[in-house]
């Protein structure tokens, strides 16, 4: 059974922030003590960190929902109320997050310890120690706690890998990495033995290291998601260094200068940026009958190709007897050497320029909005007064008296007029019904 997850949806929800109280000092010989209400504490956030012994997002499979906890409630004695602690979530390294609500990636998790805050928690509400002033010096006012950060996600994985195996399935990539690695891929006689990517650690004997991936094979139409593509070439955007195997033994001499062509054809089809990477082309399988022909066949299809820039390097070489292997190891060395690190952020930013543009601009967001139910309810609503009203606290008169100053400064009053609101009308926001007067 395949177990590589490498695309989860989840639900993240920050905590709310701790209510502010109301409370006065009641202490002896303290005849006229003023307010002493605490504020609320912190609501916990959520943050997701780079975990470097997870491989997969298979543990988001069956727990896709994640909650921090509220902050604790402003007490007396002008104590705060205790802060929440955040919610860590460990994920892959080279897991990218993007916001469905928007489209837009809000980060990617490609380094040892990485943290990202993709949910911030609610601060706390201000006890009535905050609202004294001269004309009230016993405010009965106290804020509850700011509501927390809800976001809907997608949690996508990209193996990080010096140097990625492309090819035709059934080319020998599993076959050599398991040579030059201590990986143990799948490998039989038949196509798309692998069907997920397989990472291993290639350990030269001069000192250098680096890791390796081999990806599940493509087929024609690739690019647009048939067969694995779209899973393997998600993985190979992050790599360095590209070894294109091709296979040389088979009957056909002109086979391996066409699936050559289909591979960088569907590698730009799926992006033009990928046939700039550095690429070895390999010639796998030469300890077969048909193979030293073939490859000879090969190159001459290779010079006869006016369309090529440049004739690439051809390195051929054997897994099974392990002809070849270990120069080929050295050769690739030597070119992450002189290989720049990817900016694997900006590009990832690149391929989804067209969702900036659909996404909304919350500067641009009304305060407020108003409509109307089919009883004539108006109904008020818009992220900023519902923030207002959640942290009102209703249960006092003057925090009523409080949230309907700030309506009223914010030209909720003058739009209801402008909508029709007569003396009398109910008036709704949530589940909270009162009586709109002149």
């Amino acid at each position: 059974m395949n177990m590589f997850v490498d695309q989860i949806k989840i639900e993240v929800h920050a905590g709310k922030g701790g209510d502010g109280m109301v409370a006065f000092r009641r202490e002896k010989y303290v005849p006229n003590g003023g307010p002493a209400g605490g504020d609320g504490g912190r609501g916990g956030s959520i943050i997701l960190k780079v975990d470097e012994g997870l491989r997969t997002l298979m543990d988001f499979r069956y727990h896709r929902i994640f909650k921090a906890k509220n902050g604790g409630n402003g007490m007396s004695k002008q104590m705060t109320g205790p802060s929440a602690e955040d919610t860590i979530i460990a994920v892959p390294q080279g897991t990218t997050v993007r916001d469905l609500d928007t489209g837009e990636i809000i980060g990617d998790l490609v380094e040892k310890d990485q943290e990202l805050v993709v949910a911030k928690g609610g601060r706390g509400g201000r006890g009535n120690i905050h609202f004294a002033s001269a004309k009230n010096p016993a405010p009965e006012i106290a804020e509850n706690g700011e509501p927390g950060e809800d976001h809907y996600l997608e949690l996508e994985l990209k193996m990080l890998a010096d140097v990625g195996l492309i090819g035709f399935p059934s080319v020998g990539k599993s076959t050599l990495l398991s040579v030059v690695t201590g990986a143990k891929p799948k490998i039989a006689a038949y196509e798309f033995t692998t069907l997920t990517p397989n990472l291993g650690m290639v350990m030269l004997p001069d000192g250098r290291d680096f890791a390796m991936a081999d990806m599940p094979g493509l087929i024609e139409g690739a690019s647009k998601g048939i067969g694995l593509g779209l899973k393997f070439l998600r993985h190979i955007e992050r790599t360095r260094v590209l070894l294109h195997l091709v296979d040389m033994s088979s009957e056909d001499p002109h086979q391996a200068i066409e699936r050559y062509r289909q591979i960088n054809k569907e590698l730009a089809n799926y992006d033009p940026e990928l046939l700039k990477r550095p690429q070895i082309v390999v010639a796998t399988k030469m300890d077969l009958p048909n193979s030293a022909d073939n490859l000879a066949a090969f190159k001459a299809d290779l010079v006869a190709d006016k369309t090529l820039e440049k004739q690439p390097e051809i390195f051929p070489i054997s897994a099974v007897t392990h002809q070849g292997v270990q120069q080929l190891m050295q050769l690739t060395a030597d070119l992450l050497d002189k290989t720049p690190a990817f900016d694997s952020e900006n590009h990832d930013k690149e391929l989804v320029a067209e969702y900036h543009a659909a996404a909304p601009d919350k500067k641009d967001e009304a305060d407020f909005t108003i409509t109307k139910d089919e009883d004539g309810t108006w109904v008020l609503g818009g992220e900023k007064l519902i923030r207002l009203f959640k942290m009102t606290d209703l249960t006092h008169e003057e925090s009523q008296l409080r949230f309907a100053r700030q309506l009223r400064h914010m030209g909720v009053d003058d739009a209801l007029r402008a909508k029709g609101v007569q003396d009398g009308d109910l008036v709704r926001i949530e589940k909270f019904v009162f009586e709109f007067i002149q």
